[in-house]
């Protein structure tokens, strides 16, 4: 049995947390139903992309390359800003139903290049324009484009011309479970150099502001508060009431700089004061506008980045490493240095032979590869869905348990708390989970890890999802939609599939499955 499987089979037998952080960020919570609070309940007019940058969600967090634990306490991501940008590069960014020709469309180039079932190695690339992103010119070309015309991509702009743009590889790797190592290498493929901020960012998901409903809101607020370290090292220590304390550490002395993941009022809604002087879209004034009091001279808050810069000559490369471990993680040899370089080289030789090891003896070299790559796509699309339709209904409102209630979307789905980690049709165009999507990428899912392919289908026919009259839920935008019966299908593919692998079958899983999917009306 190769390494990878072998955690695979740690985890599920004596519960060993290999899976417990991956990369579970959502890469747009803004535009979704459970950030929508309007009267007409449209989304995407709501809370928009201008917004995310100074506003704190409710139900979820996003971020480019972002990881999480899989209740998505701790947050990390990767923010980058070219010295032209308008705004810090925190989150991808992409055209509303209304404004896209053709719907909803992201307008970034980003790839998933790698992933393992326990996220012990990923691989992201991101290509980021040297010139201004043309946020305007993508929205007003496309309005004028008709639905017959082609979209009106990014690289229709002309941004990349002469290739004048950063290729940004984001890498981790598990050391142990709770031990992540942190490459992001930035190659310059332009002519000329080129300057570039790298803003590594670590922040708690607010679920502690006065707005949240009580049986959500955290009785203790979080912290992150800048450390003492040795030097060439900065660190930053993350202390959660329930996830225990964390600590980011930046090979090199680099500025950290802080502030809270609270919304800017006093930005967005005029007349309501700030919950705190430091709000969330402090590090992008201190970056972008020179703002120096927009972050937290006292080095502590609820969200942090360290501020690294780097002039990259043409054809050259920028590399920085980092590390997010528990302050319990036994620490073997330094945290840098080659040890750090041997466990990415480790971590990497693991993967090859894992996906060896899954990868039909008849499969070529090039479709080898194309598989490898689709199913880390598969891996890299997994997020925190967190949904409390008790608390969501009673805060718009529409609780039908309640006196005084007015109908609404979702009204009738009152029972469900969705709070797992579930596979995603698209993290950004679509990052609401679809049941009967859902039951399809188990398929694949369980070519690498069955028991992620079974906890999914296992998760819909649940009580917190199943609806008491049979149904299971569609999607955020409408959970009472009519599902395709497809979760039948999808049980038996996997009991079979499981017969190939490992050579046993779940009898267990197949009667669980059995007897809620006699249950399930015919819409579900």
């Amino acid at each position: 049995m190769n390494t990878e499987k072998t955690r695979l089979q740690q985890a599920r037998e004596i519960n060993t947390p290999w899976k417990k952080w991956g990369p579970y960020l959502s890469e747009r919570q803004w535009g979704t139903v459970r950030e929508d609070y309007s009267e007409n309940g449209n989304a995407w007019n709501f809370f928009t992309h201008d917004h995310a940058r100074s506003r704190a969600y409710r139900w979820g967090e996003d971020g480019i390359a972002g990881i999480s634990d899989d209740m998505q306490r701790l947050c990390f991501a990767v923010a980058l800003w070219n010295g032209k940008d308008p705004i810090l590069k925190e989150r991808y960014f992409g055209l509303t139903n209304s404004e896209g020709n053709h719907g909803e469309d992201v307008k970034e180039y980003y790839f998933y290049l790698d992933s393992t079932p326990t996220h012990s190695y990923m691989k992201l690339l991101y290509k980021y324009p040297q010139v201004a992103y043309p946020y305007g010119d993508l929205v007003q070309t496309n309005s004028r484009r008709s639905r017959e015309e082609m979209e009106y991509e990014l690289l229709d702009t002309g941004v990349f011309h002469e290739d004048r743009y950063f290729d940004i590889f984001i890498e981790y790797a598990k050391a142990g479970p709770e031990d992540i190592l942190i490459k992001i290498t930035a190659i310059n493929r332009g002519p000329e150099a080129s300057k570039l901020h790298l803003l590594p960012t670590l922040w708690f998901r607010n679920d502690w502001s006065k707005w949240i409903a009580d049986s959500n809101r955290a009785a203790v607020k979080p912290n992150i508060r800048q450390i003492k370290t040795p030097a060439g090292v900065c660190a930053a220590s993350a202390i959660h009431p329930l996830l225990g304390e964390f600590i980011l550490s930046c090979d090199g002395d680099v500025p950290l700089l802080f502030v809270e993941n609270e919304t800017n009022h006093e930005r967005l809604f005029p007349g309501h004061k700030n919950e705190s002087q430091y709000v969330k879209d402090g590090i992008n004034e201190f970056v972008v506008n020179s703002i120096q009091d927009a972050v937290n001279p006292e080095k502590q808050g609820t969200k942090a980045a360290a501020h690294f810069q780097a002039d990259v000559a043409a054809g050259q490369a920028a590399v920085i490493r980092l590390r997010l471990r528990n302050n319990i993680s036994e620490l073997k040899g330094n945290l840098f240095g080659n040890e750090f370089d041997k466990i990415f080289a480790d971590r990497i030789s693991e993967a090859d032979e894992f996906y060896k090891s899954v990868t039909p003896p008849s499969t070529g070299e090039d479709k080898a590869n194309v598989m490898r790559q689709a199913l880390a796509g598969m891996l890299w699309s997994k997020q925190f869905f967190f949904f409390d339709g008790d608390n969501w209904l009673d805060e718009h409102n529409s609780n039908p348990l309640h006196s005084g209630y007015k109908n609404a979307r979702n009204s009738e789905w009152y029972h469900m708390l969705n709070e797992h980690i579930i596979s995603m049709p698209d993290k950004w165009e679509y990052p609401w989970y679809a049941a009967w999507d859902l039951a399809f990428h188990t398929l694949p899912i369980s070519i690498v890890d069955p028991d992620f392919a079974k906890e999914q289908l296992r998760l819909m026919l649940s009580g917190a999802y199943l609806h008491p009259n049979g149904m299971m839920p569609a999607y955020e935008w409408n959970f009472s939609d009519v599902n395709p019966p497809v979760h039948a299908f999808a049980t038996l593919f996997l009991h079979r599939t499981e017969q190939a692998i490992r050579g046993t079958t779940d009898m267990d899983f197949l009667k669980s499955n059995f007897n809620k999917l006699l249950l399930t009306s015919p819409g579900g």
